[in-house]
């Protein structure tokens, strides 16, 4: 039976408080806090983030499918899931696969995902979610909305939850969109789109799916529900006859804030996280339709523990100065202009070094053992030319060896930190810095690589890898590093 083999997540460090987006507008402080993808951050990186999460050491070459769900892609034309997967360095005859259009989509790739290896199509398949949303400023969207991924990694053997039972249905009801032309999410009458749109089908799919199961709403564990903020969360559990302090998984509004097309395998995450063998969770998710699933953890869920997730990424995180700082990451206002040339693009380029750029692959000189990046064809040590395999760089550790600050660079997020970094196996690497606080930054100071938005010359992103002060590091020091 097909089911969930492993899981992962992905939060942005970033956070802005709504009491500063209330006090940009003059309005009433909310309390709370929402995330924010960095200035570098977008669907894509976020969604490659989940995904190291979640597959942790597992063999890249046993992934036969990478399905992204997202309605904020950067890209109208071009896949994103082919990004995703050159940058896990995973198999050239990968099945890489789009889903988007509809906040849906999360759990309408899941159900690809399952189809395919329930049919044999496929033995595992990576289901990512990730979505960057804008709400127009001033607008009640901007201080509902957040950002974040997940990842689910479904397959046969080994699984940590089984999918016992799921049910869809389709609705067309015109209540939130975003046309080609909008750069901000729309929206109809409140009470219509509640009333005639969320609360009924969510109450369709969850009620038709139980029945079929032969099950009641108290042999549910926990259950995650999608709604589009706290007071519709609130009513969709009751309307369930569901417990909110036992069966209802904690929705993160005042902390995280709605994901979009992430939120609901999210809040899954964040159940498995705490799920035991044996415990039946509801997975329902709402966008044209509702879609929901019954999940029993089996004892393997034990042995997926070692993850990020959503625990940890919500115990680090460093808070933006102030709502302007906000607008400027989100590219919202004119700033002033690079005071250098820009920079250039080239797809050739792009698709020749694709290995290194997009996969941080080093090369090992077979004859020495040295691995240098970028990769080299002479090995500059032993003079070894053309024998050298490829080596992936993006899960060492690392340390600050050196670094300069250059104030004259465009940023979001003035200085640029450029820094030479040491890899575990003495391999060094010179990169850009992120997620970090330029008066914290000190050499010897622990580094990890991160995949990321390096520019957008061209008219199109283009990414690549750079450093940023752990993750944990922030746990141990607190807010502000």
């Amino acid at each position: 039976m097909a089911g969930l083999v492993t899981y992962g997540a992905y939060i942005p460090l970033h956070r802005l408080r709504r009491d500063d987006i209330a006090r940009a507008w003059g309005s009433a402080p909310p309390g709370g806090e929402r995330t924010v993808a960095n200035s570098d951050e977008d669907p894509i990186t976020m969604a490659q983030a989940a995904a190291i999460d979640c597959l942790g050491d597992i063999d890249r070459d046993s992934i036969d499918g990478v399905y992204l769900a997202t309605t904020s892609s950067p890209y109208k034309e071009k896949q994103a899931a082919t990004v995703v997967a050159r940058s896990l360095n995973l198999r050239r005859d990968v099945a890489t696969i789009d889903f988007t259009d509809t906040l849906r989509s999360g759990t309408i790739a899941l159900r690809a995902a399952l189809d395919a290896v329930g049919a044999g199509s496929a033995q595992r398949v990576l289901v990512l979610a990730a979505d960057c949303r804008l709400g127009a400023p001033r607008s009640e969207f901007e201080q509902v909305l957040g950002d974040g991924a997940a990842a689910l990694l479904v397959g046969k053997d080994d699984v940590a939850a089984t999918v016992e039972a799921s049910h869809t249905h389709s609705n067309e009801l015109i209540d939130m969109w975003r046309g080609s032309q909008d750069n901000f999410i729309n929206s109809w009458e409140d009470r219509f789109i509640i009333t005639e749109g969320f609360l009924l089908n969510m109450q369709e799919g969850v009620s038709h799916l139980l029945k079929s199961s032969e099950l009641k709403v108290q042999d549910v564990t926990k259950a995650a529900l999608y709604a589009p903020d706290a007071r519709r969360h609130r009513e969709i559990a009751a309307s369930l006859g569901m417990d909110p302090k036992t069966q209802v998984q904690d929705p993160m509004f005042d902390r995280v804030g709605n994901t979009g097309a992430a939120f609901a395998l999210m809040l899954l995450v964040a159940a498995l996280e705490e799920a035991k063998d044996g415990d039946r969770i509801l997975l329902a998710n709402y966008g044209d339709g509702a879609d929901s699933f019954i999940l029993r953890a089996t004892p393997q869920i034990e042995k997926v523990k070692n993850r990020r997730g959503i625990r940890q990424h919500l115990a680090s995180k460093r808070y933006l100065a102030s709502y302007e700082t906000y607008i400027t990451h989100r590219g919202l206002m004119d700033t002033e202009a690079q005071r250098r040339p820009p920079m250039v693009s080239s797809a050739p380029v792009l698709w020749r070094d694709q290995k290194w750029v997009l996969g941080l692959n080093g090369s090992q000189c077979q004859s020495c053992g040295r691995t240098f990046f970028p990769p080299q064809r002479i090995c500059v040590h032993c003079r070894a030319k053309d024998n050298f395999t490829y080596v992936p760089l993006a899960g060492r550790k690392g340390t600050l060896f050196t670094f300069n600050k250059d104030a004259l660079a465009l940023s979001a997020d003035p200085p640029e930190i450029w820094c030479r970094v040491h890899l575990e196996g003495d391999v060094g690497v010179y990169c850009r810095m992120t997620d970090r606080n330029p008066d914290r930054v000190e050499m010897e100071m622990p580094v990890e690589m991160t995949f990321r938005k390096f520019h957008d010359a061209g008219g199109y992103p283009n990414y690549f890898w750079k450093c940023r002060p752990t993750r944990e590091s922030f746990i141990e020091a607190g807010e502000g590093i």
